[in-house]
């Protein structure tokens, strides 16, 4: 046991001593930030198993990787996670292939929203709902510590959770049937929200406040199709991000991919420069990290090309682009997607200043949460 943390934490010091030197070597520094922009779904239970994510960390240096227990396109219960075990080596294989430290994230909300399953051999978990019901700051507290603590046992620093969406339309198909919203009632869902990111900061883990500008008034899933919130959302759906993000919020916000003609009459949020700049960026003042919801659901990649999705999604501010790569899988998305980039870059159709901006606000958020802890 003394080895395995004694390996850890000597693989955690490593890194993070390569952060605030790393600009100073030799290196394409393009290609360094471009890679920290993309976040990666894999196939595999193992690093022997993924030789393909292996090379999109070692070559193209891409900055995070997205984990799974379902395989969607596969319909098949292997994915990433057989066993907390295998699990924490997997992530430990990862961060070994990085210079610089990777982030692994999860969608662990709790309820049915949950890859580390109970018949895995993980903790249950509560959704979100139900902690909205009972509404005690003991019980959400002791949930997400829960849920915390779980994570950094596994060597999983970024938690795709809290849900900030509010719980307006209880059809939802996405939101308010699966249970993933604290409440309708903004009195309910902030508390609740603060206290659910509280609990994971104070275990090492970064939060991610989702789905930006708000997806609890949906009809639809923006998984499966076009999703247009205009007639529906209301200013309310900001409550949760402007209070956080007043209180000095700055982990992760997460995108959606909902279209709102309220705020941008052509683009879906995720592609929005006047949703993610101007309305989340200058009017509500986050200074964190903005990752996009998957760039792979049909939402997105049905309506627009990759490379047109690519430019968009970041000239209208997003940091991460994240490719799941299990709504849809292709092995080659890490390799297409960084090409995609340079190219934009070479040809100024994105300049080098916007790429740096994204490279600087994820390599702060590395620098407070991926170092070691004593």
């Amino acid at each position: 046991m003394k080895k395995i943390l004694l390996s850890v934490a000597t693989l955690f010091l490593l890194s993070a001593t390569a952060l605030p030197v790393f600009a100073a070597q030799k290196t394409d520094s393009l290609s360094v930030k471009i890679g920290q922009m993309l976040m990666i779904g894999f196939r595999g239970l193992s690093v022997a198993d993924s030789p393909g994510i292996a090379e999109e960390i070692r070559e193209r240096k891409i900055g995070g990787v997205v984990l799974f227990d379902y395989d969607v396109p596969l319909h098949s219960t292997s994915r990433n996670i057989s066993s907390p075990d295998q699990l924490a080596r997997l992530t430990l294989e990862l961060q070994k292939l990085s210079k610089i430290p990777l982030l692994i994230g999860i969608d662990q909300e709790g309820g049915k929203v949950n890859r580390l399953k109970a018949k895995f051999g993980f903790p249950p978990s509560v959704s979100a709902e139900h902690l909205g019901v009972l509404n005690n700051p003991d019980s959400t507290t002791a949930a997400a510590a829960t849920t915390a603590r779980t994570l950094k046992s596994l060597h999983i620093g970024l938690n795709f959770a809290p849900v900030a969406d509010l719980n307006v339309n209880p059809d939802n198909p996405v939101i308010g049937k699966l249970g993933r919203s604290f409440s309708g009632d903004v009195d309910v869902a902030v508390p609740n929200i603060r206290l659910t990111v509280k609990a994971f900061n104070r275990e090492g883990i970064i939060a991610t406040l989702k789905h930006f500008p708000g997806h609890g008034s949906s009809t639809t899933d923006t998984h499966l199709d076009f999703t247009d919130i205009t007639n529906s959302w209301s200013e309310k759906e900001l409550e949760p991000y402007r209070t956080l993000i007043a209180s000095g919020y700055r982990d992760v916000i997460m995108t959606a991919h909902v279209f709102n003609g309220k705020l941008d009459p052509i683009y879906p949020a995720t592609l929005s420069k006047s949703t993610i700049t101007d309305l989340l960026r200058n009017r509500l003042g986050f200074k964190g990290v903005v990752v996009s919801d998957d760039m792979q659901m049909k939402a997105i990649a049905d309506r627009y090309g990759l490379e047109e999705a690519i430019r968009l999604a970041i000239d209208a501010g997003v940091d991460i682009l994240l490719f799941g790569n299990n709504t849809a899988w292709d092995p080659a998305i890490g390799t297409k997607a960084t090409a995609i980039i340079r190219s934009l870059v070479e040809r100024k159709l994105i300049t080098d200043e916007r790429i740096d901006r994204s490279y600087r606000r994820v390599m702060e958020l590395k620098k407070q949460y991926l170092k070691p802890r004593i």
